[in-house]
């Protein structure tokens, strides 16, 4: 089934080729059904690109999904356009009495940063607390999960001694869980980071449970024991370059990155990265629609303020 966008979304181009049913507005109001409504903040700085990797995964589904973006009025984006922003995005205040089903957080290269340095902080702790009356289910990425867990939770991040990039291992600790519902014990997940959350601070708070834990990258997911919260640590949403473009970047920087791990065949960049994650996104991202989203949303969102 498909994703509804707005109709002239440059996503869409890009998704049609590679065979992913786009619907646009003019085609769903013709059927007579209730689509999902699902709410993104996207705070990467390329938001193009992050647009086109959550579509494709949301698309993966029997569902319809209507999606509407949001961005930080707060905070000036450099390499977005404003037209395309003025287009395509919502400003917080607009949507504000709205309600949705679900809601993803992404990541956003700034986690150096103590979280009340980041000029948007103040907007962001508005959405997070009007979530939790407004949409039955998030899901936060990366740096989104860290802030999450830090303003539900006060659970702080660390700063690692260098930044952890590279595709790595993971176990499934609690495998009856929705969310994991089809996974194998291990899988790979691509991490991009310079700070983590300890298993000491997350096993403090009752209703949280680590799902997902990798030796080399720690802890990869967390789940709010009401199904209406995860963390993702790591970016499964992430194209089979997305990694090599981002060392290619620090290196222009002279920032010398240290090659990303287990990604490029015999460490050599003259080698194409394998893709060996984008099953393990397809079904985290298919559960959480269908399991905790879809399956115990109520039909009239309005009922979220019950």
């Amino acid at each position: 089934m498909p994703i509804r966008v707005p109709k002239e979304l440059p996503a869409i181009k890009v998704l049609e080729r590679e065979k992913i049913f786009v619907m646009d507005e003019d085609r769903a109001m013709q059927q007579d059904i209730r689509p999902l409504e699902i709410l993104i903040l996207n705070l990467m700085p390329k938001k193009v690109e992050t647009e086109v990797q959550l579509l494709r995964l949301l698309s993966n589904t029997p569902l319809q999904i209507n999606v509407e973006f949001l961005h930080m009025s707060s905070h000036e984006t450099k390499n977005t356009s404003s037209e395309h922003l003025k287009r395509f995005y919502h400003q917080f205040d607009k949507i504000k009495e709205k309600f949705y089903d679900g809601l993803i957080i992404t990541g956003a290269p700034i986690e150096q940063f103590p979280f009340e340095q980041v000029d948007y902080w103040e907007e962001l702790q508005k959405i997070f607390q009007w979530s939790t009356t407004h949409v039955f289910s998030t899901l936060h990425i990366c740096w989104g999960a860290q802030a999450g867990l830090y303003f539900h939770h006060n659970i702080d991040k660390y700063l690692l001694e260098e930044k952890l990039t590279g595709i790595y291992h993971h176990d499934v600790l609690e495998p009856t869980w929705s969310i994991l519902k089809g996974f194998d014990d291990i899988f790979f997940a691509p991490h991009s980071r310079y700070t983590e959350v300890r298993r000491r601070d997350i096993d403090k708070i009752s209703e949280l449970e680590v799902l997902v834990e990798s030796k080399e990258a720690g802890i990869f997911l967390i789940g709010n024991k009401n199904n209406r919260a995860f963390y993702a640590m790591g970016h499964l949403e992430y194209d089979r370059e997305t990694l090599q473009q981002e060392f290619e970047r620090d290196q222009l920087k002279g920032l010398h990155p240290k090659l990303p791990e287990n990604y490029f065949p015999k460490n050599n960049t003259d080698y194409f990265p394998q893709l060996r994650w984008h099953m393990a996104a397809s079904l985290l991202f298919s559960n959480w629609l269908n399991y905790s989203v879809y399956q115990n949303t109520p039909y009239d969102l309005t009922n979220l303020l019950v």
